[in-house]
C-alpha cells in the first residue's frame, strides 16, 4: 500500500478524537496503511516489572492511526495541503505545496 506521507513530515490530523493537532510522523507502516504520529492517539498500556523497567505500571504511548486521517501541513501557508511533484534544475524530483509552491 502506498502512503502519501513520509517519516519526519509535519502533518495535521483531519478526523478523529485528535482532530486539529499538528505534529510530525514518527514511523510509517505501509503494510497496514497506518502512520505513527507524535502525541496523537495516546493509549495506556499496563507493563509488568522487568529488568529494564523495574517498577512497571501504566505507561502512555502512541498508537498507529490510518494514513487517510492525516494531511501534510505547510508551515508557510499554515494550512493542510496536497502535494505536487516538480523536477528541479539539477534533475531531482521534489514534493511541492499545491497552494504556495514551497518545497516540503
Amino acid at each position: 500500500m502506498k502512503i502519501h506521507v513520509k517519516k519526519n513530515d509535519k502533518v495535521m490530523v483531519v478526523s478523529g478524537k485528535d482532530k486539529g493537532k499538528v505534529s510530525e510522523v514518527v514511523a510509517v507502516l505501509p503494510k497496514v496503511g497506518k502512520v505513527l504520529v507524535r502525541d496523537v492517539n495516546m493509549v495506556k498500556k499496563h507493563k509488568k516489572p522487568s529488568k529494564t523497567n523495574m517498577q512497571g505500571g501504566i505507561i502512555e504511548t502512541e498508537a498507529p492511526i490510518f494514513s487517510s486521517k492525516v494531511m501534510l501541513y505547510c508551515d508557510k501557508c499554515k494550512a493542510v495541503t496536497r502535494i505536487a511533484k516538480k523536477i528541479t534544475e539539477d534533475g531531482t524530483k521534489v514534493r511541492v505545496c499545491k497552494k504556495c509552491d514551497t518545497v516540503l
